[in-house]
């Protein structure tokens, strides 16, 4: 693993995990037209808790005080109940489905490229719509509400369609606001990431040489400390300029390797 390549992706996850661009689209399509090879493309899932740190380390007074009211604050307690409603369709699908992921999906770049462009469309077209939100506080998001975005997030298995971008569409279509969609988005990406990083370790670890190991190791990092930019200023963003940026950049980008695989395959 070339350690410039190694930083170059590590940013490049910092960067995309929390917006709805698709991190995992973005660092397959880089390390396809790169060249790079990780074993069992353990590499691009691995550095992926990289970023979900960096939210832990914003949040984790916020985290922590509600952990402590969660035996006398209700709201703690669905709070908790919700992210865990939301985190298990996509942990029981992605373990039924990991070979199929990481063997089919993953090796198939002209398929991220489309769902880049398809998922930009979406968003473009969401972002327009004149929402009338009922929640704006994830605090209050009910637990019924938290299993149908968990539902949504289940689309997010398919490389380039976005964690993120799957579970803000869903929640705001299903009556939250921009804001505290993409901050559920968040809270979410936690213990996804955290379980798809352990299941990962787990089925791979046979697979890795002290070299892969020395390579995630620095691409995590990266990934740590691009993702606590990103995740400090981006629900600013969306609250005053919304989605269409990044509707706009997701087509560009599938169109652009759309483009390339045609000249150079």
């Amino acid at each position: 693993m070339p350690i410039w390549q190694v930083l170059l992706l590590g940013l490049i996850e910092g960067l995309t995990e929390f917006i709805p661009v698709s991190s995992t689209g973005h660092l397959l399509l880089a390390g396809h037209f790169l060249g790079f090879h990780s074993p069992g493309k353990t590499f691009e899932v691995l550095i992926q808790l990289g970023a979900v740190l960096a939210v832990l380390t914003v949040y984790f007074m916020r985290l922590f005080r509600l952990a402590l009211d969660v035996p006398r604050s209700r709201r703690a307690r669905r709070f908790f109940l919700a992210i865990v409603l939301a985190f298990l369709p996509a942990a029981a699908a992605g373990v039924m489905l990991h070979g199929f992921i990481k063997t089919v999906l993953f090796e198939t770049p002209m398929l991220i490229c489309l769902t880049l462009i398809l998922g930009g469309i979406v968003l473009l077209y969401v972002d327009q719509i004149s929402f009338h939100p009922r929640y704006k506080d994830v605090l209050e998001f009910p637990p019924s509400l938290a299993l149908k975005i968990g539902l949504c997030q289940m689309a997010a298995l398919i490389p380039g369609v976005s964690r993120s971008g799957a579970t803000i569409v869903g929640a705001m279509l299903l009556g939250t606001d921009k804001r505290s969609a993409a901050e559920f988005s968040f809270f979410l990406a936690m213990p996804t990431m955290a379980g798809a990083f352990t299941y990962d370790l787990y089925k791979n670890w046979a697979l890795l040489a002290p070299d892969d190991v020395a390579g995630i190791a620095v691409g995590f990092l990266a990934a740590f400390v691009s993702a606590a930019v990103v995740v400090r200023f981006l629900l600013g963003f969306v609250s005053r300029f919304g989605y269409a940026l990044f509707g706009w950049w997701r087509i560009v980008v599938g169109g652009i390797g759309l483009g390339a695989l045609a000249v150079l395959g």
